[in-house]
């Protein structure tokens, strides 16, 4: 997620994701069926002020170094964003896995809008479904409908709390509980399950991700 935030060039300026030096590389990845799994900005929260109106005021609280928000970040989140989606459409023949449900959890309207536009976009759900579990039917309605595009994932080392948590989310219809275990507190509520059906949970765990990487003839 350095790109657009932290890493710089010899002359001092932050380098954009859609930088053209960096093309090249997102080329190549096409031309060698590799897929590319990109993370920019960061939740919505973390780029606004850490006061009484941030809803994830305790964790920036705790880790300040977390929170993008002021001068020196020449780039808004929406501003980072529009750069990502702009090497997607420029590079139609490589594969994208947008991490974080295309790094806007918050707004799934718009990450449909993304997908529906470029077909090479994946997302991950990583670390987000505090966000996807506080809205449940609409997490539901979308995860059914771009079910051969998600893929699974935690942001963490492999744990079982975690685990036990995203399956909770993902495979049962249990309500109001807290997702905390899965990565770490990311807010005050709590979340509820989706209750997918079979056939896209085995999507999302297993046949995406073989689809992705050329594997769906492996035994």
């Amino acid at each position: 997620k350095e790109l657009g935030l932290i890493v710089r060039d010899k002359e001092n300026r932050v380098i954009p994701v859609d930088d053209p030096r960096i093309d090249p590389i997102w080329a190549k990845c096409g031309e060698l069926g590799i897929p590319v799994v990109i993370h920019v900005s960061d939740p919505k929260a973390f780029h606004t002020p850490i006061d009484e109106y941030n809803e994830r005021y305790d964790e920036l609280a705790n880790n300040p170094s977390w929170a993008f928000y002021g001068t020196q970040y020449p780039y808004s989140k929406e501003e980072i964003l529009a750069q990502l989606y702009r090497v997607i459409a420029k590079h139609p023949k490589t594969n994208f896995i947008s991490t974080h449900m295309g790094n806007l959890a918050e707004d799934l309207g718009q990450v449909s809008k993304w997908l529906d536009q470029y077909p090479n976009m994946y997302v991950d759900i990583d670390a987000r479904i505090s966000e996807l579990g506080r809205q449940p039917y609409t997490a539901r309605k979308f995860m059914i409908k771009y079910q051969d595009r998600i893929l699974f994932g935690t942001d963490t080392p492999c744990k079982a709390t975690a685990y036990q948590v995203y399956y909770r989310f993902l495979e049962t219809d249990d309500e109001y509980f807290d997702p905390a275990p899965s990565h770490h507190q990311q807010g005050r509520w709590m979340i509820y399950g989706i209750y997918l059906p079979d056939t896209v949970l085995e999507k999302i765990y297993n046949k995406n991700a073989l689809k992705l990487l050329g594997m769906n003839d492996m035994k």
